[in-house]
């Protein structure tokens, strides 16, 4: 089974550069954030004629998680199974990240799924920073009542937290902003003591592999970014785990591209081979960084 994660920021803007890289990759289960839909407007039909299953938690313009499977979809769980909350404010995301789609689970050929959009925290110590971190004991108390230590289950999706300072392009750079703060890093932290493991992190110990670039200043040609996005199992789906990547091409090209990557699992036998670009691009990346 293939399984992968993208934050796609905006579905709708994205959609064929997603159906290409379906085609690309050929994943089992594709986990998708910040949709940027309401669920009346996800685009099943599209992901029905690729041969996926598409289950969808929006709001309309801010936030959104889907999953899309070609192996079955059943059980599917939105925001904790609880109602969104009523939105107090209209006018921005990140505040209330309990009145935002930002949860969707579900059971794909016999692994737990779970899709996650953390919120972005903004400014450490500001009121979206200490809303991000009550989502993440919420997501760890779900995680706690609802998972057992045997229970084949992935959790993937952007965290909007670089887990230790290789995952960074410069800690001193980033040293007292979001993502990589100590509380924040300890909240992802306390997933992996609840019995999950960093899939990435069990084929590739070197430095330099992000997920997301921002779109200024040509940061993903000089490749300073950070690794937020991740896919997380559990123990009884660790060791058959076979390969890890993060696909930086689907990074390029037309029509324009997400800021993020996807991050690709194979469990059990290899997918698709695809060639994700990183070894063509190492020199390129030296130079324009020097």
């Amino acid at each position: 089974m293939r399984i992968a994660t993208w934050n796609v920021n905006s579905l709708k803007a994205r959609l064929e550069k997603v159906l290409w890289w379906l085609e690309r990759a050929k994943p089992d289960v594709l986990l998708m954030q910040e949709t940027k839909l309401a669920d009346a407007d996800a685009p099943v039909e599209p992901f029905r004629q690729a041969g996926y299953e598409l289950v969808h938690h929006g709001e309309g313009r801010w936030n959104g998680v889907a999953i899309a499977s070609r192996c079955g979809i059943g059980g599917v769980i939105t925001n904790f199974g609880e109602p969104l909350r009523p939105a107090r404010t209209s006018d921005r995301g990140d505040d209330e990240p309990q009145a935002e789609a930002r949860m969707i689970a579900a059971e794909c050929g016999g692994v737990r799924i779970i899709s996650v959009y953390v919120p972005n925290g903004r400014l450490v110590g500001s009121p979206f920073y200490e809303a991000k971190l009550v989502w993440f004991d919420r997501l760890a108390r779900w995680i706690d009542e609802t998972v057992t230590p045997d229970t084949p289950a992935v959790i993937g999706g952007d965290f909007n937290v670089a887990p230790e300072d290789i995952d960074v392009w410069d800690p001193g750079a980033c040293h007292g902003g979001t993502h990589v703060s100590e509380r924040e890093r300890q909240a992802f932290a306390r997933l992996l003591d609840a019995g999950f493991v960093d899939a990435y992190r069990l084929h590739h110990a070197e430095s330099g592999r992000y997920t997301w670039w921002d779109y200024r200043a040509g940061n993903f040609h000089k490749n300073v970014g950070m690794r937020i996005d991740h896919l997380l199992v559990t123990v009884p789906l660790k060791q058959r785990i076979v390969w890890t990547e993060i696909d930086r091409e689907a990074r390029k090209g037309k029509p324009v591209p997400s800021d993020h990557a996807p991050v690709v699992i194979d469990i059990d036998s290899p997918g698709q081979p695809f060639d994700a670009g990183w070894a063509s691009a190492e020199s390129r990346i030296a130079s324009r960084r020097s």
